[in-house]
């Protein structure tokens, strides 16, 4: 199954633009899911169909869906009483029903992400469709998964269930119960859960698209996205761009609007894929309207960045480490290097990696950034290398 993650920032019509390109492929024969998280149903006022926790089918190929994120914090929560009982009961907790429970911060984001996981389990589908939150809350979204997994393995590492005969021994010592055998294999759930997701996510046949409006707001959104997705390893496969007017417009008050939209899609098109969408008169509303945007459905891109180790031992002594971060500026550059992961950041935005295993028996010899890519020089330790090197 192939996934356009689409996301933009606020008001720049990314929702319709993601309704757009699954009425596009399913029109094209492709059989389409199209998913939604926004608890106000924005995505059906585009489709001119309400969408909700059924999926519905809005079209020939084109099913919407749109998961209940409060009905689904209301099970796990549920779920996780029950299998804390006895330790709540302990603590003298009062236990919450399921009808004053109502959803904290970020159940949106992670019911998208489980929705996003069983979606791309299903064969019933060619193509998914995700109308992504807002590209700040959705660049943290596509971080969440692989950062989950990190904290579960410090928190909870495989190594401690080893230990899992001592621990009523250690109960009885303690005088209280110890981490019952559902902590290790919640984690280990959470653990498969996530992976899954991350899997998605890292897939090649997986792409990111940003849509944005050509004006100096819209600028600014797509300079910092485009380095937020480099710190990931990724770069949007297309370029929208929303409710562009039409020149034939550039007379009056429009001609300031038409020149001012034309000299930012020149500017992105000198480093993206663009689609410009045409402003209709009107919000698009229903397959026909969205039709008449003609924006692409899915291609063969790939929003995949390959950060390649090169190998310079012979002329400089040591392996370089390239990462592609265009818009990223020295000052705000910092590196860290702990065990065998590093530790990244660029401006705002921050990410651990994992090394290449070549490198994890080098030291690190210096790094530069030259036109828009950071180059990490890695000279061999003598006393990991093969051979003393």
């Amino acid at each position: 199954m192939r996934t356009i993650l689409i996301t933009g920032p606020g008001g720049a019509g990314r929702t319709t633009v993601a309704a757009a390109t699954a009425v596009a492929a399913a029109r094209a024969g492709t059989r389409t899911l199209l998913l939604g998280a926004d608890r106000a149903d924005t995505l059906g006022a585009a489709l001119g169909t309400p969408t909700g926790p059924a999926p519905v089918t809005v079209a020939p190929g084109l099913t919407a869906w749109r998961p209940d994120a409060t009905a689904g914090f209301r099970t796990d929560l549920t779920a996780f009483q029950d299998r804390a009982a006895s330790v709540l009961d302990l603590l003298g907790a009062a236990r919450l029903d399921a009808e004053e429970v109502t959803p904290l911060p970020g159940a949106e984001e992670l019911t998208l992400l489980r929705a996003l996981r069983d979606a791309s389990l299903s064969d019933a589908h060619d193509l998914l469709v995700v109308d992504l939150p807002p590209t700040a809350q959705a660049l943290a979204l596509l971080a969440l998964p692989g950062e989950l997994r990190r904290y579960l393995r410090r928190l909870l590492p495989s190594e401690r269930q080893a230990a899992r005969a001592l621990r009523p021994v250690l109960g009885r010592l303690a005088g209280v119960p110890m981490p019952a055998e559902w902590l290790y294999e919640t984690a280990a759930r959470w653990e498969v859960e996530l992976g899954a997701v991350e899997a998605v996510l890292a897939d090649p046949a997986t792409v990111v698209r940003l849509v944005a409006e050509p004006g100096p707001a819209g600028a600014d959104a797509v300079r910092t996205a485009v380095l937020a997705l480099a710190v990931r390893g990724l770069r949007p496969d297309l370029l929208v761009a929303s409710r562009v007017l039409p020149e034939a417009a550039a007379d009056g008050w429009l001609a300031g609007p038409v020149a001012q939209q034309r000299k930012v899609l020149d500017e992105w098109r000198g480093g993206h894929d663009v689609c410009p969408v045409a402003h209709l008169g009107q919000d698009p509303r229903g397959p026909e309207d969205l039709t008449a945007l003609a924006v692409p459905g899915p291609g063969d891109t790939t929003s995949a960045v390959d950060w390649p180790v090169t190998d310079a031992l012979a002329d400089e002594g040591v392996l370089v480490w390239h990462l592609p971060l265009p818009g990223a500026i020295r000052d705000e550059l910092d590196l860290i290097r702990r065990g065998d992961e590093l530790v990244l950041t660029v401006g705002p935005f921050r990410r651990i990696v994992a090394l290449p295993s070549a490198l994890r028996r080098c030291t690190v010899a210096g790094a530069s950034l030259r036109e828009g890519e950071l180059r990490i020089r890695f000279a061999p330790d003598p006393a990991l290398w093969p051979g003393g090197r």
